[in-house]
């Protein structure tokens, strides 16, 4: 019997000690604590003004600046250290630590993770041919209006010169203010400028998957650039804003989004989906009073521009990719990022697309009461891709024959007629002028079936970009126009209607 006992208890002993074993050899290390910034000074108060940290002040005090009613059409950016490898998209650096075969391709081509981190791109993002006039010219010639550039994406690494971090183009790779440089530019040739910030995305945004995969993640003398990330809550997806975000963390990043605020004053300010949970609405509204009031003392319509229901209110909505645009007239104004590559980080052969696809995202977007925020992708060099140049270049010669139907418009009570139509009509309206982009069409007569005589009789129709006018004839069937052109290849085409009295 106490044979059979000793027996017993060897046994659990001899079980305990095989399960720690393996525990030790197969769990997880324990993440180090994330390192955050050491903020001088504390916390930032917020100015005075009429902007309070709640949701009812924001409602009651925020209204769509009027430059962005008009404006339409602007252009966003990605452009950083992932510009480097150009490789496979601008999460690069999430992927070389977490994905098998990026992880394998990364070692080909520059080593293993722990020799050769993501940090190691920085002396290669030189910026040397970067030309922020040029860049400002293109972008007036192009019809935007303003312009975003990736101030901080997922990776954490500043294109400003920061005074919080010398993780910035300031002090590393370029060695210039590249955000200040670019903004001075675009503002000489009367355009907005916002920027974009994707700090929030940072927290666990590099956690690597795999725990014999060896990397510079955890390295305490990179822990100011790299955190280190911490490991999603659950299993989430780093962008579905469910990671328990330390006080720390958070001060850290509304202090990097005020020091944004305040070196560059921009016209508008963007945020990914990172900051979309309930949980982070108190330093979010922190964040919307700070910059609200500053803008007040600026005296400088400004708005901030969010995803989701990030913002309850106080923000101009955003969808990523035309796929997620609203397919109906809304009674709020928003735009859809969509990127002229794959991807929205520039990426080595990637196809681009053609001006006709541009022109109608742009089209469909406005007639609903939306905008088109075109996403570029400039090389690490400091250069936008000629084909990406000849893409803005042939978007500007439509838009010298056409804004007018473009900037400052509404919605009609109707968007268009015709989805698979062999005709099919879009329509926008401004001061009591209707205009109707022409997307496709095979007869030489036209009939708009939307602009019966029934709805007010039609006095003139012009063709925008040519002051000629066309003879016409309505009845209760429609506005049939005369119109003895062949099919004009390519790009849509717009009537100005006069004589509708709409509002």
């Amino acid at each position: 019997m106490k044979n059979n006992l000793q027996r017993f208890v060897v046994s659990i002993w001899v079980i305990n000690a095989l399960f720690i074993t393996q525990t030790l050899i197969f769990a997880q290390p324990p993440t180090p604590p994330r390192k955050t910034l050491s903020l001088p000074n504390g916390a930032k108060p917020i100015p005075k003004g009429k902007y309070e940290p709640n949701w009812d002040s924001i409602k009651k005090n925020y209204k769509t600046p009027s430059w962005f009613l008009e404006a339409k059409f602007g252009i966003m950016m990605h452009w950083g250290l992932y510009s480097v490898p150009a490789y496979q998209s601008e999460w690069y650096p999430m992927h070389m630590y977490s994905n098998p075969g990026i992880i394998k391709w990364h070692q080909e081509h520059f080593g293993m993770q722990d020799k050769f981190g993501y940090k190691d791109f920085i002396p290669m993002f030189k910026a040397e041919k970067f030309n922020p006039d040029a860049w400002a010219e293109l972008f007036k010639k192009s019809g935007a209006k303003y312009i975003i550039p990736t101030a901080e994406h997922h990776d954490g690494f500043a294109m400003y010169d920061s005074d919080l971090t010398r993780w910035d183009a300031k002090d590393m790779g370029p060695k210039r203010d590249l955000i200040g440089d670019l903004s001075r530019a675009v503002r000489k040739v009367g355009l907005k400028f916002g920027v974009s910030n994707h700090r929030m995305e940072n927290w666990s945004f590099m956690y690597p998957k795999d725990v014999n995969l060896k990397t510079d993640l955890f390295d305490p003398e990179f822990a100011d650039f790299y955190g280190p990330p911490q490991k999603p809550q659950n299993g989430e997806d780093v962008m579905a804003g469910k990671a328990a975000f330390s006080k720390e963390f958070l001060e850290e990043w509304l202090r990097r989004c005020q020091e944004l605020v305040d070196k560059y004053q921009p016209d508008i300010l963007w945020f990914d989906n990172g900051i979309n949970d309930r949980g982070l609405d108190p330093i979010k509204l922190r964040l919307a009073a700070y910059y609200y009031n500053s803008a007040e003392k600026w005296k400088k319509e400004v708005s901030l521009s969010t995803k989701s229901d990030a913002y309850l209110y106080g923000s101009i909505k955003d969808y990523e990719r035309q796929s997620r645009a609203p397919k109906e007239i809304t009674d709020y104004p928003w735009q859809v990022d969509d990127p002229v590559l794959n991807r929205f980080g520039y990426t080595e052969g990637s196809p681009i697309v053609n001006v006709g696809t541009v022109v109608n995202r742009l089209i469909e977007n406005v007639s609903k009461n939306g905008g088109l925020l075109l996403n570029i992708s400039p090389k690490a060099d400091g250069t936008i891709p000629d084909n990406q140049q000849n893409l803005l270049l042939e978007i500007g010669k439509w838009m010298n024959a056409n804004s007018e139907g473009i900037y400052g418009t509404h919605a009609w009570t109707k968007f268009g007629e015709g989805e698979n139509d062999e005709q099919r009509f879009r329509f926008t309206v401004k001061k009591g002028i209707l205009y109707v982009f022409v997307m496709n069409y095979k007869e030489t007569d036209l009939l708009i079936k939307s602009l019966p005589n029934t709805i007010g009789n039609v006095k003139s129709v012009e063709l925008l970009g040519s002051n000629n006018k066309f003879n016409f004839s309505q009845n209760k069937d429609g506005l049939r126009i005369d119109f003895p052109y062949v099919q004009l290849k390519g790009l849509p085409f717009v009537f100005k209607i006069k004589g509708l009295n709409l509002k």
